[in-house]
């Protein structure tokens, strides 16, 4: 029966179908002790154990490890004493030992980016007490080594001195495995795992300087605190920033009794899925190995089997294995155990009714007891995602509004990768066969090395096998290969969670870092040397393969349309073309909200024609260039208005500064001059002349306008001929016109002015009018202060947050990089400010001048259209401010759809 606790305890236990927690506990317990606990309340076979919750490694953060152990010492030796209770041994103990194992567990899966111990309590006492225990002395003795190697990694340092060196433990194995002319760790005899115990031991000693420790509890405390700092390790802090995941949640700490998959051939170890985290399809799947331990499948050490018959059968024919072959060497959980096998399978569907959500679950079988180790939400990509929430609200076990915040948003972005071209794919030569990890399609050069990934602008990750030490190497590469693991190792795992394409377990590839070469079939590959990856099937490909735009499959559309029927507020796109419009439009943006008219100067027709109006000395000369832009900016707006048919666009007038338009290259310059007829010498000093020592606050924008007023006269004239074109050919365009940067109202009125004025030009050339706005980019700061003002003549707000945050922060954009990833590491600042809106700061100036535009004008329409347009966060903030509309990139407006109509179900 449940056991929920009133007061905030620092430690938890559970076990025996009883706990002081629940699965509604993770902030606290961290997602491995909520399930753990949740799992005891349901009766499913979970070792006994406690958790340290992630109050405690907040405090150890604080305060240091010697005031932490003292604070929590008496409540985890009441909570050892528990775990002996119910498992009927005792920690320390020779004659019938208790050993542990202590993991990590943050509130949210970080999968291999904290640390783990097994088989903690062992000693040269106890480890001759555990082989009389089990009558398994050849177990007792390889438990130990593996306990002396993790914790050596773990707590000791004990990790390799270089990239190109293997780790010193497995030197000290393989180097044995050499002399006894053995190849697997399984064929080790006892002595020798006795003599391996004992160099592992004296490496210890010679590296470290101490002696391995033996007390148990000193071994705990070591564990413990080790625990709590892979917390603020390297990977964890970078995987983390990958995810925006805070500091100071913390990690909990879990102490469970051990069981043991390494006890014979009817034990074992696994992982397995409760759907495919590739595909999202509904069938159970996963891997085990026979006399093994945990690690031992996630690290890719050692290939594992399939757990269901199906699975094996598709694995065989991937791995061109006969059937004959794969039912001897290579069965299924399913068909060697079947009994263990159906309790599982009777497991993981009451733990996916349970959650009603995809479960990864970690199992040991000791002797022939199962045992379930772990349970969580998997990890999965973006398809899968999708998928597995439209058919959990089909299955009726979740309904429309908790289907949308089942999907993160920003893994909708693996959907709309490229994919493989299949007549290209026809003609593409297959050089070998892996296991198709985590789909997609990647094409890069290859690395041997996760620190170099980023040696090339394309590369192909590509190791033994990968660890959590190669996280940023793997974010950075295009696609991952591993020669070892299967569908559950480290390297396929996190790779699904990036929605990075993977190919695993391509046994037939022989990898040799310190050559940094890759042989295939006799075939050498060098680093450097392009391949490709299809994580669809496993193929590994030689070259380079072209690749189409992906056709979004039916459950992205649903879930577009649930997005639809939950979000009042707009998203609309940042288009400088009728291609980019096109595209945003079949992803179901509601218009545009940002055409940068300055981007279709710099094509090679115009640029010239750009440059002359800059160099003219009058307002004639500069009148007869904006002549020759006219039919071209006409053109443009044409093609985006009838991309948007029926749609609003918003056109930024000119903004950037002038300087941007001219050559900075002395060949150029001279080409300008002969162009132009005029000396080199005139257009060195109108390039001076232009030069700004701050040219993001200098001369631009609407001061651009106000200076030279006949740029506004043209860009207006192009606009409003472009719509009464299209409206001839029966097309209705809504041109919304943006002044940008202004800080007054005098200001917008200046070219307020000049817009109307040739708007009505022009109509009464035509005979005609179209409806139009004219309104304003609110960029500076000084503009949200005095929005009340602005409003009285402007009809639309849009608020051009990567301006306003350089300005609200004084931080240059092209600058900040020197500095804010330091920020962000010493927490002066949580996230990016260029890629999340700062709610604090920025976001007081959108809500302020939201809020004072519409108390002159009511209904004043309010958007942004910087960059935050499109990120999650921010998005929800808008909604939460009652803008009209986001604006943000083509490919981010399914993400901006999908948060739009989250923000909307949270806030109700």
């Amino acid at each position: 029966m449940e056991t929920i606790q009133d007061v905030k305890m620092n430690v938890y236990k559970f076990g025996n179908k009883t706990a002081d927690g629940n699965t509604k506990m993770k902030n606290l317990l961290g997602g491995k002790g909520a399930n753990l606990a949740e799992m005891s309340l349901l009766g499913i076979p979970v070792p006994a154990g406690f958790t340290i919750t992630t109050e405690v490694c907040t405090k150890y953060n604080e305060v240091g490890q010697e005031e932490t152990v003292e604070m929590i010492r008496a409540d985890v030796e009441e909570a050892i004493k528990n775990v002996e209770s119910i498992m009927g041994s005792t920690f320390g103990d020779q004659e019938n030992p208790l050993l542990i194992s202590v993991r990590s567990g943050a509130r949210v899966s970080m999968p291999g980016m904290m640390d783990t111990v097994l088989n903690l309590g062992l000693n040269d006492e106890v480890v001759i007490g555990l082989a009389e225990k089990t009558g398994n002395e050849r177990f007792a003795w390889d438990s130990y080594r593996r306990f002396i190697q993790m914790y050596g990694d773990v707590v000791l340092g004990m990790k390799p001195e270089s990239k190109e060196d293997i780790d010193p433990f497995e030197e000290i194995m393989e180097a044995l495995k050499h002399k006894r002319d053995i190849e697997l760790d399984t064929e080790f005899s006892i002595q020798d795992l006795k003599d391996l115990v004992y160099d592992f031991k004296d490496a210890v000693k010679k590296r470290t300087g101490h002696d391995f420790p033996t007390n148990p509890w000193d071994q705990l405390w070591g564990a413990v605190v080790a625990v709590f700092d892979s917390w603020n390790g390297d990977r964890a802090v970078y995987y983390r920033n990958m995810h925006g995941y805070p500091a100071n949640w913390g990690t909990a700490v879990n102490v469970q009794a051990m069981v043991y998959g390494n006890m014979g051939d009817n034990s074992g170890t696994g992982v397995c899925f409760t759907r495919d985290a590739g595909t999202g399809e509904d069938v159970f799947n996963g891997e085990y190995l026979i006399n093994a331990q945990g690690e031992d499948v996630v690290a890719g050490t050692r290939t594992p089997q399939q757990i269901t018959k199906l699975g094996s059968l598709r694995w065989a024919e991937l791995a061109k294995v006969e059937e004959e072959d794969r039912f001897k060497n290579y069965p299924s959980l399913e068909e060697l155990m079947p009994a263990i096998y159906n309790e599982l399978n009777e497991y993981q569907q009451k733990l996916e009714d349970h959650y009603k959500d995809m479960q990864d679950m970690e199992f040991t079988m000791q002797d022939g007891k199962l045992w379930i180790l772990q349970t969580r939400n998997g990890k999965r990509t973006g398809a899968a995602m999708v998928k597995i929430a439209i058919d959990k609200l089909k299955e009726g076990s979740i309904d429309e509004k908790e289907a949308l915040l089942r999907i993160e948003p920003n893994k909708l972005d693996e959907l709309l990768h490229p994919v493989f071209n299949p007549k290209a794919l026809k003609k593409a030569n297959v050089i070998a066969q892996g296991l198709p990890a985590s789909p997609g399609a990647a094409t890069g050069q290859i690395v041997f090395f996760a620190d170099e990934a980023n040696k090339y602008k394309n590369t192909i990750l590509t190791r033994i096998e990968t660890s959590p030490e190669d996280l940023e190497g793997m974010n950075i590469a295009k696609g991952i290969l591993t020669a070892r693991g299967g569908m559950t190792s480290h390297a396929a795992v996190v790779a699904r969670g990036m929605g990075k394409c993977c190919v695993s377990g391509a046994g037939a590839l022989k990898i040799n870092y310190k050559k940094r070469t890759l042989v295939v079939d006799g075939h050498e590959y060098h680093e450097g040397d392009w391949i490709s990856l299809n994580g669809s099937t496993g193929n590994i490909i030689e070259g380079k393969v072209a690749t189409i735009e992906p056709e979004l499959s039916g459950e992205f559309a649903e879930i577009m349309e649930l997005s639809a029927k939950y979000s009042k507020m707009k998203v609309r796109t940042n288009a400088d073309s009728p291609k980019d419009a096109k595209v945003a439009r079949r992803f179901g943006a509601q218009g545009i909200g940002l055409t940068r008219t300055e981007h279709m100067f710099f094509e090679v027709d115009r640029i010239k024609a750009m440059r002359e109006m800059i160099l003219a000395e009058t307002v004639k000369g500069r009148k007869e260039a904006l002549e020759q832009l006219l039919p071209m900016q006409r053109e443009d707006f044409e093609g985006i208005f009838e991309a948007m048919e029926g749609l609003p666009v918003t056109v930024r007038l000119l903004d950037p500064p002038l300087h941007e338009f001219v050559p900075h290259q002395l060949a150029h310059q001279k080409e300008l001059a002969e162009e132009m007829h005029i000396s080199l010498d005139a257009v060195k000093a109108k390039i001076v002349e232009l030069e700004e020592f701050n040219p993001m606050l200098g001369h631009r924008g609407c001061r651009l306008g106000i200076t030279y007023p006949e740029i506004t006269e043209m860009q207006t004239r192009a606009i409003i001929e472009a719509a009464l074109n299209l409206k001839e050919k029966g097309i209705e365009a809504k041109p919304e016109i943006m002044v940008p940067l202004i800080g007054t109202l005098a200001e917008f009125v200046s070219q307020e002015e000049i817009i109307r004025t040739t708007a009505k030009k022009v109509f009464e050339e035509r005979n005609d009018t179209i409806e139009f706005l004219v309104g304003t980019m609110i960029e500076i700061p000084r503009a949200a202060l005095t929005a009340n003002l602005i409003a009285q003549r402007a009809e639309f707000f849009s608020f051009g947050t990567n301006d306003l945050t350089q300005m609200a922060f004084g931080y240059s954009r092209d600058d900040a990089g020197k500095f804010l990833p330091i920020y962000i590491e010493k927490g002066i600042l949580k996230v990016d400010p260029f890629e999340a809106l700062d709610q604090e700061g920025v976001g007081q100036l959108v809500e302020l001048g939201t809020e004072r535009g519409r108390s002159t004008k009511p209904n004043l329409k309010v958007g942004i259209c910087g960059e935050h347009g499109g990120e999650p966060s921010s998005i929800e903030f808008c909604y939460n401010t009652n803008l009209d509309y986001v604006s943000c990139s083509p490919f981010r407006v399914p993400i901006a759809r999908l948060s739009a109509a989250q923000a909307q179900i949270k806030a109700s």
